[in-house]
């Protein structure tokens, strides 16, 4: 099992770096308590090889530990060759996050941050002289530390963003999950036609008609480029998941033909591509 052990100052950035970690297959804990770690081997074989990559993290919060926590640190690292990580931050980002945030800081007792900030350097700093790694998150935004732990910790190569295509029927309201909704109204309706009503765009009868339209054929060009351009820069800014739901009136012939269409195109560029018909049995 690999192991990494997340430390560091408040406010530096574990909870993203934790984020990040566990959408790509790492089992997180936060606030891990130090104890506990001399028991993890332990724990370690009550789940049978079942977790192949593990991240805890351990800061200020175990403070009361930290005598006893010396010790069994050093030799969980040894033992099952985890890597330690510190997150460092300078005072003014940090004093800058806490503001935004308007959270408090774990060391309720100092009378204002930057006292609060340099007691806990005062109590952490044996964690950072013994960890593997110091990453400084002064100058990194949510997401460029995002994109550090999927570079860094997974095969970033291979890691591409998970694409939703929906169809919806406006009829039954708009997706409360939607990134990117599109109207495709203006398509040919197969409603109002013959044999192709109680059909859905999962048919070829209404695929044909719908692709029979030049405007159709226009439209799923600039269409293709569009999203072409646009997918990349989202996956750019660290974003895992994108979810665009494409409306017709009922939700059964026109947006469900796109995404069908559309889902065969992107499969065939390699993104992980899942497709759903909300409404296409109503």
């Amino acid at each position: 099992m690999k192991l990494l052990i997340v430390s560091g100052i408040s406010g530096s950035g574990k909870t993203t770096f934790m984020r990040a970690l566990e959408d790509i297959g790492y089992f997180c804990v936060d606030h891990f308590p130090l104890i506990l770690l001399q028991r993890f081997s332990e724990l370690s074989k009550l789940a049978d090889n079942k977790i192949e990559k593990c991240a805890l993290v351990i800061d200020i919060r175990e403070k009361e530990f930290f005598d006893l926590g010396r010790n069994i640190l050093k030799r969980i690292k040894d033992k099952f060759g985890a890597e330690l990580i510190f997150l460092e931050s300078s005072d003014d980002a940090l004093i800058k996050r806490f503001s935004e945030t308007r959270r408090l800081h774990p060391l309720y007792g100092a009378p204002n941050i930057k006292d609060a900030l340099k007691e806990e350097r005062e109590l952490v700093d044996w964690i950072k002289d013994i960890s593997d790694r110091v990453i400084d998150t002064s100058q990194l935004t949510t997401h460029e530390l995002r994109r550090f732990v999927l570079k860094t910790y997974s095969n970033w190569d291979e890691q591409r963003m998970k694409i939703n295509l929906m169809s919806f029927g406006y009829s039954y309201g708009i997706p409360l999950e939607a990134d990117i909704v599109l109207d495709v109204r203006f398509l040919p309706n197969p409603f109002f036609v013959e044999g192709l009503r109680d059909k859905t765009g999962l048919s070829n009868e209404v695929a044909e008609y719908i692709m029979s339209d030049d405007v159709f054929n226009k439209y799923f060009l600039l269409l293709l480029d569009f999203l072409v351009y646009l997918i990349p820069l989202y996956e750019k800014e660290g974003k895992s998941y994108l979810t665009i739901c494409f409306g017709c009136t009922g939700g059964k012939h026109r947006s469900v033909f796109i995404v069908t269409k559309l889902a065969e195109h992107f499969s065939m560029m390699g993104y992980n591509v899942n497709s759903v018909h909300r409404d296409i049995e109503k």
